[in-house]
């Protein structure tokens, strides 16, 4: 087999991970992982940089309040959409802490307010709580721009990873019963949609590039989704009818094909998709900004795409 291309900052970033391996995710381990995961994912990514305003807010879920934070590089601004950001962490890990660089680059390159949702985690809450949160804060958003100071007449849906499962699950529920107002844009950067299959690159790259099959196995095994269902497996729905997609994937990741599948599926069902492979990167790569300088690149050509899409979904 012909050996991958890897790009040189990736190649430092895995020896570094091979040097210096963190322990293995348990469940007598994760409650003192998690409080650990900002200051890691704070070392990956650069700072958060500046803002106009970074507040934080809760909504009533359907398991209790569900924090948010808003990021917006305006202080005000006139009627218009925001983007809902789920972030990944393999519904285990992560929270609003985690993204926040993230978060704050898409508000500043979107020119968009961006609402983060801190949706409960497996094992504690497993499937469907994620998704269950996920559509409920949509939902509330789009009723209660008012209430973080917005007037909010669109929604565009982003997330990584399992982050970006949820935007797609979440689009989905709102096409079939539309929300207060329209989603827009949906922006899915290396997600999971197909838990029935097998696909070539879990076996490719499930060892060595970042997420190892032991930690995906983990995942699923404390999220216990039902597999067949579309609300864990979205590539198992029909897409007539989602709004414009961007569906973004990266060479080295093992759930690369399940990206790879999703967006021909869209294609298949007329759904206006743009779809962007990166060469030489890894799961989670547009997150790891510092420590894999060249993502940073990839970061803004993605944005500027979402943008172009926006802006024509407005038109």
């Amino acid at each position: 087999m012909t050996k991958p291309f890897v790009r040189p900052d990736v190649q430092l970033f895995l020896d570094a991970l091979k040097a210096n391996p963190r322990p293995k995710l348990t469940a007598e381990n994760i409650a003192a992982f998690r409080p650990l995961a900002p200051q890691g994912m704070a070392m990956l990514e650069p700072p958060v940089g500046e803002l106009a305003l970074m507040r934080d807010a809760a909504m009533p879920g359907p398991g209790g309040q569900i924090p948010l934070r808003l990021f917006d590089a305006r202080a005000e601004r006139e009627a218009g959409p925001a983007v809902v950001f789920f972030h990944g962490g393999g519904f285990v890990i992560g929270n609003i802490d985690t993204h926040v660089s993230m978060c704050a680059e898409i508000a500043r390159r979107l020119d968009l307010p961006v609402i983060s949702v801190d949706y409960r985690l497996a094992p504690e809450h497993p499937w469907p709580a994620a998704p269950d949160d996920a559509e409920a804060a949509a939902r509330w958003i789009a009723d209660n721009g008012g209430a973080l100071g917005r007037v909010i007449t669109g929604l565009v849906f982003c997330g990584d990873s399992a982050g970006a499962n949820l935007s797609i699950v979440t689009a989905l529920a709102l096409r079939d019963r539309p929300a207060s107002v329209p989603v827009i844009t949906l922006i899915a950067f290396y997600p999971s949609t197909d838990r029935t299959r097998h696909y070539a690159s879990a076996d490719a790259f499930g060892e060595g590039f970042g997420l190892d099959t032991a930690d995906m196995n983990f995942y699923m095994n404390s999220f216990k989704p039902r597999a067949e269902h579309w609300r864990a497996s979205p590539l198992l729905a029909d897409q007539s009818g989602m709004p414009p997609a961007l569906i973004v994937t990266a060479a080295l990741d093992p759930l690369r094909d399940q990206g790879r599948a999703y967006a021909a599926k869209l294609v298949e069902a007329g759904v206006p998709t743009s779809y962007r492979e990166f060469a030489g990167v890894i799961h989670g790569f547009l997150g790891f900004r510092r420590v894999i300088p060249s993502a940073e690149r990839d970061l803004v050509t993605v944005l500027e795409i979402a943008q172009g899409m926006i802006q024509e979904s407005l038109a």
